[in-house]
């Protein structure tokens, strides 16, 4: 009942939003994971256009299957659905043979990172020819808790309908809203590697760990507080948030002393 309540009250925020902003729609890009997956749909609930756009860059099989099998169901679904593929491969190997210089884990982790800012370029192209905004697919544990997303990347939005929840309420939403179970039973991954590692792999902890984690944080916890698993977990949370805190507080402006005006 309580999952009902929200996703309804998601829809209606979304719809108003768009009808403040004097917006169509929605564009949203899907990476065949559960986090765009219940983004998209919530957005084709609405009943306003939702331009569903998958981008491949040296994409996983089983991701692209996965996201094509979703915006297939939502097409099924919703009348207001499209849907653009739009491939990037050979936007990204031009690209990476021009800057890479150095096969080091900076050089690694920034080609990942330029991925994701090629497709928030995508879909803010499809959003500008249609005057829609670019929802984000970010949950809470990601967005605020360990800030695990590309700076002007996925994290370059108009508008983040699903931040405050946790990864534990987007699987449960997403099992109510009918979700395909491809999706449902997916690992999740940022789909920025070539190797398909999972975002478990690279964070070192679930995120029902990590939801845990940011309770403990709230409560104000300090890591001698757990032994063990506990207090590992902990402070992968409290090192990610400290390292990437600069993702998800304002960015720091320069201010001019009043005697120098």
């Amino acid at each position: 009942m309580k999952y009902d309540i929200i996703s309804n009250d998601i829809i209606q925020w979304l719809n108003g939003y768009a009808s403040q902003s004097k917006t169509n729609g929605f564009v949203v890009g899907i990476s065949g994971g559960i986090d765009s997956a219940l983004t998209s749909t919530l957005c084709a609930k609405t009943g306003l256009p939702t331009i569903c756009v998958d981008m491949p860059i040296l994409q996983n099989k089983n991701e692209v299957n996965r996201a094509s099998n979703h915006i297939k169901w939502l097409q099924d679904k919703f009348d207001n659905v499209s849907h653009k593929s739009i491939d990037l491969n050979n936007v990204f190997k031009t690209f990476k043979n021009t800057v890479q210089i150095k096969d080091n884990k900076n050089n690694f982790l920034s080609l990942a990172n330029s991925r994701s800012r090629l497709r928030m370029t995508t879909l803010y192209y499809f959003a500008g020819m249609n005057n829609c905004l670019v929802a984000g697919t970010g949950n809470k544990v990601e967005d605020f808790g360990i800030g695990f997303y590309t700076k002007y990347g996925d994290g370059g939005v108009d508008i983040s309908p699903i931040a405050d929840l946790n990864k534990t309420d987007v699987f449960e939403i997403s099992k109510i809203l009918g979700v395909i179970d491809g999706i449902l039973e997916a690992q999740p991954t940022d789909g920025l590697w070539d190797d398909g590692r999972t975002d478990e792999d690279q964070i070192g902890a679930t995120y029902k760990e990590l939801e845990w984690a940011m309770i403990q944080k709230d409560l104000n916890k300090k890591s001698n507080d757990f032994k063990a698993r506990e207090k590992q977990v902990f402070e992968i949370l409290t090192k990610l948030n400290k390292k990437n805190l600069h993702k998800m507080i304002p960015i720091p402006i320069y201010k001019v002393p009043k005697n120098l005006k």
